[in-house]
C-alpha cells in the first residue's frame, strides 16, 4: 500500500496569516497646520514585533518599524487580491487611523484586498496608502490567490417574455399633451370583473 500523499490532491487552507512590519516615515510638515507628515514607505514581511523602533534618521526625516500587525488571506474574498495584484505595482494597503494632534498615527491594519482598502476608505477618518509588495510577499499572495480563484463562467442573460403591446390602466399616452400629471387614476378599479352574459 502507498502511504504517500499527491500534494496535488492536498487542499489549500482557508486561511493565511502572515507578519508584517509597516515602515512609517517621519518627516516635516509642508502646511502651517501639521507640524509633521506621516506616510508607510514600505512593507517587511515576516518581521518581528516593534513599536516605533528607529531604523534611520537623517536630515530631520526618521524611518520607523512602527509595527507589525498580521496580514490575513481568506479564500472567500480573493478577487479583491487579484485587483490589488494587477495594480500597477501590485500593493497592499496598510491602514493608518489618525490620534490627533502632532503625535504619530495608529497602524490599525494590513489588508492585500483592494475592496477591502476601500472599505476603510470610504469611512472619511482613516488613511489607507498602498505600498508595493516585495517580491517575496507577491510570490506568497500570488500562490494563494490561484489556489482559490475561480473564474466564473460568463451566462447570457435571456430577456423576460414581456409583452409591451398591452395598454396599461392608468398611464396616459405621452405623446399627447396633457393638462394634468398622465399618471392617472385607473378608469376600471380592481375587484371582480363582470363578463357579458352577467350584464
Amino acid at each position: 500500500m502507498n502511504d504517500r500523499v499527491n500534494p496535488a490532491a492536498t487542499p489549500a487552507p482557508r486561511l493565511a496569516r502572515l507578519p508584517l512590519g509597516v515602515v512609517v516615515r517621519q518627516s516635516p510638515g509642508v502646511t502651517c497646520w501639521a507640524a509633521w507628515s506621516w506616510r508607510v514607505t514600505a512593507v517587511l514581511p515576516g518581521a518581528g514585533p516593534a513599536a516605533w523602533k528607529v531604523l534611520r534618521h537623517e536630515d530631520g526625516v526618521t524611518e520607523y518599524h512602527a509595527a507589525t500587525p498580521l496580514l490575513e488571506l481568506h479564500r472567500a474574498v480573493v478577487e479583491g487580491y487579484k485587483v490589488a495584484l494587477a495594480m500597477t505595482p501590485p500593493s497592499v494597503f496598510v491602514v493608518l487611523r489618525p490620534t490627533g494632534g502632532d503625535a504619530p498615527p495608529n497602524v490599525h491594519g494590513v489588508t492585500a484586498s483592494a475592496y477591502e482598502a476601500q472599505d476603510f476608505t470610504d469611512n472619511a477618518e482613516d488613511i489607507v496608502e498602498p505600498v508595493a509588495m516585495p517580491p517575496a510577499l507577491h510570490g506568497w499572495i500570488s500562490a494563494f490567490t490561484n489556489a482559490h480563484f475561480h473564474a466564473e463562467p460568463f451566462v447570457k442573460r435571456r430577456r423576460d417574455a414581456v409583452r409591451t403591446d398591452r395598454i396599461e390602466d392608468g398611464v396616459g399616452d405621452a405623446r399627447v399633451r396633457q393638462v394634468a400629471d398622465v399618471y392617472r387614476a385607473p378608469a376600471n378599479p380592481p375587484g371582480p370583473q363582470k363578463h357579458e352574459d352577467e350584464a
